[in-house]
């Protein structure tokens, strides 16, 4: 992608994180000459809040930020962090509440605190008619109940790396969300493409969830907003259609979500 008539935007990147942080001008800058033009930063808990709105304010109008928390820092303190994100909430704008949802991989511990910390975020996302981005792992169908229950009253929002099944996409579809597809669309055996073959552009952003989850044939090491393109030209293949249309779409759909 040499054009910049080729926009993206980057839905779901970590770009204040860790060493991410130190080169994260860099790395604006090399996705901006791959037409990358947006970089959508998702919350994860107190420590990193600051760093997160420090580089969104060093790249005011490119970089945005989300606040939320993360259910993977959901734990004994659980309330104690939602009360500093509300704090946040109600002192500056955001453009969606994020990146919050359910997630069972690494422990269960906290498991009925995790939903309660979901709606819980969920509610002051209608309060504030923001929309939600969802984080889901070996939790897709808690995660769907919920969102299911909110649907008639607003919610909206996106359903950041999906990696559920045809199944799944079909009931997510219904609820109005967007899938944010990623680099896991890259990897031999994910199964994505299948998973998403009646789900249409109009219902999908691009992310890249730096520094996760490289794309091929960067798998394995850090991610970065500028790889965007190889998710790109994935989709592409797969829903048989031009780079140039999987921009378009998945950038009007990404300003669609979060009005700019």
């Amino acid at each position: 992608m040499e054009s910049m008539k080729d926009r993206m935007i980057d839905t779901h990147c970590h770009l204040y994180s860790g060493s991410l942080l130190e080169e994260a001008d860099e790395i604006i800058a090399r996705a901006k000459a791959k037409g990358v033009e947006r970089f959508y930063f998702p919350a994860i808990d107190s420590g990193t809040h600051e760093q997160m709105i420090g580089l969104q304010e060093r790249h005011r109008g490119v970089c945005f930020s989300m606040m939320g928390l993360h259910p993977c820092s959901v734990n004994a303190s659980y309330e104690q962090e939602l009360v500093v994100v509300e704090e946040w909430l109600n002192r500056r704008s955001f453009v969606a509440v994020g990146e919050i949802g359910l997630d069972y991989y690494w422990d269960m511990t906290f498991k009925a605190e995790q939903a309660i910390a979901f709606r819980k975020q969920i509610e002051w996302a209608l309060e504030r008619k923001l929309p939600i981005v969802i984080h889901t792992r070996n939790a897709m169908e808690d995660t769907i109940a919920i969102v299911e229950e909110y649907v008639g009253r607003g919610l909206r929002g996106i359903f950041h790396c999906f990696s559920g099944t045809a199944e799944d996409a079909k009931r997510i579809m219904q609820t109005g969300f967007y899938f944010g597809i990623g680099g896991v669309l890259t990897y031999k055996n994910s199964g994505l493409a299948d998973a998403i073959a009646d789900v249409p552009l109009e219902r999908m952003v691009l992310e890249t969830d730096a520094p996760y989850l490289a794309p091929v044939p960067f798998r394995g090491k850090q991610n970065e907003s500028s790889y965007l393109v190889y998710i790109a030209e994935k989709l592409a293949l797969v829903k048989n259609t031009s780079l140039e249309e999987v921009a378009r779409m998945t950038t009007f759909n990404a300003e669609n979500i979060f009005g700019r």
